[in-house]
Protein backbone atom coordinates (compact mmCIF):
# COMPACT_ATOMS: atom_id res chain seq x y z
CA UNK A 1 0.00 0.00 0.00
CA UNK A 2 2.75 2.43 0.96
CA UNK A 3 4.59 1.69 -2.28
CA UNK A 4 1.49 2.40 -4.34
CA UNK A 5 0.94 5.69 -2.53
CA UNK A 6 4.59 6.63 -3.11
CA UNK A 7 4.08 5.97 -6.83
CA UNK A 8 0.85 7.97 -6.99
CA UNK A 9 2.29 10.92 -5.11
CA UNK A 10 5.29 11.01 -7.43
CA UNK A 11 3.37 10.62 -10.68
CA UNK A 12 3.67 13.20 -13.41
CA UNK A 13 0.43 14.58 -14.85
CA UNK A 14 0.98 12.47 -17.96
CA UNK A 15 1.13 9.27 -15.87
CA UNK A 16 -2.00 9.87 -13.82
CA UNK A 17 -4.67 12.53 -13.83
CA UNK A 18 -3.91 14.87 -10.88
CA UNK A 19 -7.56 14.90 -9.78
CA UNK A 20 -7.60 11.11 -9.69
CA UNK A 21 -4.35 11.07 -7.71
CA UNK A 22 -5.81 13.45 -5.12
CA UNK A 23 -8.96 11.33 -4.85
CA UNK A 24 -6.91 8.18 -4.21
CA UNK A 25 -4.64 9.85 -1.64
CA UNK A 26 -7.57 11.44 0.18
CA UNK A 27 -9.51 8.17 0.06
CA UNK A 28 -6.66 6.27 1.68
CA UNK A 29 -6.27 8.96 4.34
CA UNK A 30 -9.99 8.59 5.07
CA UNK A 31 -9.68 4.81 5.35
CA UNK A 32 -6.74 5.23 7.73
CA UNK A 33 -8.88 7.57 9.85
CA UNK A 34 -11.30 4.66 10.37
CA UNK A 35 -8.60 2.53 12.01
CA UNK A 36 -8.50 2.20 15.78
CA UNK A 37 -5.85 4.18 17.65
CA UNK A 38 -3.85 0.98 18.19
CA UNK A 39 -4.01 0.12 14.48
CA UNK A 40 -2.92 3.64 13.49
CA UNK A 41 -0.02 3.43 15.95
CA UNK A 42 1.03 0.02 14.65
CA UNK A 43 0.95 1.21 11.03
CA UNK A 44 2.82 4.38 11.96
CA UNK A 45 5.52 2.36 13.75
CA UNK A 46 5.85 0.07 10.74
CA UNK A 47 6.25 2.98 8.32
CA UNK A 48 8.84 4.61 10.59
CA UNK A 49 10.80 1.34 10.62
CA UNK A 50 10.60 1.26 6.83
CA UNK A 51 11.94 4.83 6.73
CA UNK A 52 14.86 3.89 8.95
CA UNK A 53 15.85 1.12 6.57
CA UNK A 54 15.27 3.06 3.33
CA UNK A 55 18.45 3.90 1.40
CA UNK A 56 16.77 6.25 -1.13
CA UNK A 57 16.65 9.76 0.40
CA UNK A 58 13.50 10.83 -1.46
CA UNK A 59 11.57 7.71 -0.51
CA UNK A 60 12.86 7.96 3.08
CA UNK A 61 11.57 11.54 3.27
CA UNK A 62 8.18 10.36 1.99
CA UNK A 63 8.09 7.58 4.60
CA UNK A 64 9.13 9.91 7.41
CA UNK A 65 6.24 12.25 6.57
CA UNK A 66 3.76 9.46 5.92
CA UNK A 67 2.26 9.11 9.43
CA UNK A 68 1.42 12.80 9.67
CA UNK A 69 0.54 13.21 6.01
CA UNK A 70 -1.99 10.39 6.07
CA UNK A 71 -3.50 11.20 9.46
CA UNK A 72 -1.97 8.35 11.46
CA UNK A 73 -0.74 10.79 14.12
CA UNK A 74 -2.01 14.09 15.34
CA UNK A 75 -0.52 17.17 13.69
CA UNK A 76 2.27 18.56 15.87
CA UNK A 77 1.08 22.18 15.47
Amino acid sequence: MVGALWFIEGCEDEQMDPDDAVKVLEGVAHLFSQLSADQRQELSDLVRAMAGAEPDPARREFLEGFPEGFGLVEDAS
